[in-house]
């Protein structure tokens, strides 16, 4: 409610997910009811599944730029970077000692695969040092991947402050000294270039419902010099390297997402930057004690992120929440106790200042109203609550 009258909501979560575009569900749905085969079948309902599964997976090849055989289905983001990860440390057998090579801004599927695996297998795992605005520097990975190192996962662009990372020179660097090199691409597809010969890399994981496609599918890129093996068994699936019946509606439905999203990016990243920027340069005028995190610059088109003074993130939530503002944050809440970002902790932000990490993120729908409204909305959530010594 405003002002007292009803207000529509405002989704600033599009970092979470976004809603699935109504020419992608047509293009899914007679993958539904009409070529419902599965597409391992041998017969002609199998025959035409596997089709549109073939079909898709050159349309995903053709924007990033690779072989079609180097693209492999998923049920989504989580599972290809496991995939990535799991599946290399099975097929090379890392030897004990080796190092593992990543950053402390990753997601969980990274940073708790890694973790892991290297506890279990005696790896020595190595968290890279960021610069306040979760940078990595070129000179301080080159120095980091020595001999011994054998696998680095570095995220294409941060989900919690979005910053994004100059994965070509480091990706370069990594092949130079016979380190295998991933990227979760998650946050970046859709709105950054994923060409795979100019990034460099050797594996790369996206999600649909990042980019207006549907959840529950996702795609790994594997350069075919990688030997991958399944980690999960069952099946001989996407050549024996992942079990289980392929999701052939969603993986229509992830190309028609990804197609649509490459033909209008620059189009889109236009609205989104411009809807961003107002957004920051509103709350940082507007909200007392509010602070950007992330790079200034270097960050994805439709992502801002803050923090704030006197205030934890669980009572934005519920207070945006209450004003019809969808947002969310990087912080935990444990026994009814915000607990720290460990990303924002990671760049030096003080622990009660990175309990109040919140993040918004705008999406194709979003209006110049509705950044305004969340402009206003903030200030009346976080003004009365300024420590003391602090002007509103």
């Amino acid at each position: 409610m405003e002002n007292g009258k009803r207000t529509s909501v405002i989704y600033l979560d599009h970092s979470a997910s976004t809603p699935t575009d109504p020419s992608v569900i047509e293009a899914m749905l007679p993958h539904f009811h009409e070529n419902y085969g599965n597409s391992s079948a041998m017969h002609a309902f199998g025959r035409r599944a596997e089709g549109a599964v073939e079909e898709a997976r050159e349309r995903v090849a053709a924007i990033f730029n690779c072989k079609p055989r180097e693209i492999l289905f998923t049920s989504g983001g989580t599972e290809s970077d496991n995939l990535a990860i799991r599946g290399t440390a099975l097929s090379e057998n890392w030897p004990r000692g080796a190092l593992l090579l990543t950053t402390p801004i990753e997601h969980e599927a990274v940073l708790e695969t890694l973790r892991q695996l290297s506890q279990r297998g005696d790896q020595e795992l190595q968290l890279l040092p960021l610069d306040s605005a979760g940078m990595l520097s070129a000179a301080d990975f080159a120095a980091a991947c020595d001999e011994r190192a054998v696998f680095a996962s570095v995220i294409y662009a941060s989900n919690e402050i979005g910053t994004i990372q100059p994965i070509p020179e480091l990706a370069t660097l990594a092949r130079e000294r016979g380190c295998v090199f991933h990227t979760d691409a998650v946050q970046a597809a859709g709105q950054l270039s994923l060409d795979v010969q100019a990034l460099n890399v050797d594996l790369m994981s996206i999600a649909a419902h990042k980019f207006y496609g549907p959840k529950g599918v996702g795609a790994l890129y594997c350069n075919e010099a990688i030997s991958l093996q399944a980690h999960v068994t069952g099946g001989a699936h996407e050549a024996g390297r992942r079990a289980g019946t392929l999701n052939t509606p969603g993986i229509v439905g992830l190309a028609a997402a990804l197609e649509l999203a490459e033909e209008r990016r620059e189009i889109h990243n236009r609205h989104l930057m411009a809807l961003r920027d107002r957004l920051i340069e509103g709350i940082l005028h507007e909200v007392p004690a509010a602070r950007l995190s992330g790079h200034p610059a270097a960050r994805l088109p439709s992502h801002a992120s803050f923090t704030f003074a006197g205030v934890d993130a669980q009572t934005l939530l519920m207070h945006l929440d209450l004003k019809g503002i969808a947002a969310s944050s990087g912080s935990a809440c444990k026994t009814g106790e915000a607990e720290p970002s460990p990303v924002l902790l990671s760049l030096g932000i003080a622990a009660e200042r990175a309990k109040s990490g919140l993040r918004l993120t705008v999406g194709r729908h979003t209006t110049i109203a509705e950044i305004d409204r969340t402009i206003r909305a903030l200030r009346e959530i976080v003004a009365p609550r300024l420590p003391a010594g602090i002007q509103a």
